[in-house]
């Protein structure tokens, strides 16, 4: 088991770290290293974040007022609800849109190797094609695709 006390030492007025220690640890468990990597990413992540946190809470007190308060946003006070609906169509053509998107991705490495590819794999690739191509008729069917 790892402890800070087994592996520091204090030498007068700096601590010695016990290297053949640390080294016994890692080569006894698998792990180790991935638990240091871990502790290192959560550091560069969160130190930066309690680094502004601190800088915040020194510098910059809050002191609000109306002033500081006050819609600051093109200077302009706002009027109404900010609520406004959108059709969901939008939306819904945006999605069949990022379909037909991906499925240009998948087909480029097919037309790339296809060549060196069997049967199986252009079968497969037709039955991508048609499943598509069936979710472009019923799209078109329902109407989705049209734009008013």
């Amino acid at each position: 088991m790892w402890d800070a006390a087994s592996c520091l030492s204090w030498q007068g007025n700096w601590y010695r770290i016990d290297v053949a220690f640390l080294r016994q640890t890692m080569a006894s468990n698998p792990y180790f290293p991935l638990a240091v990597l871990f502790v290192a990413a959560l550091g560069f992540g969160l130190a930066p974040l309690g680094l502004a946190w601190a800088w915040a809470r020194l510098f910059s007190p809050a002191k609000p007022n109306a002033i500081k308060n006050a819609i600051y946003e093109c200077g302009l006070e706002s009027r109404g609800d900010a609520w406004v609906q959108f059709r969901s169509a939008y939306y819904l053509y945006a999605i069949i849109f990022l379909i037909f998107d991906v499925e240009a991705v998948f087909l480029l490495p097919f037309a790339v190797a296809f060549t060196g590819l069997g049967v199986g794999a252009c079968v497969a690739m037709l039955i991508f094609v048609l499943l598509l191509v069936e979710g472009l008729a019923w799209a078109w069917a329902k109407g989705v695709l049209t734009w008013a």
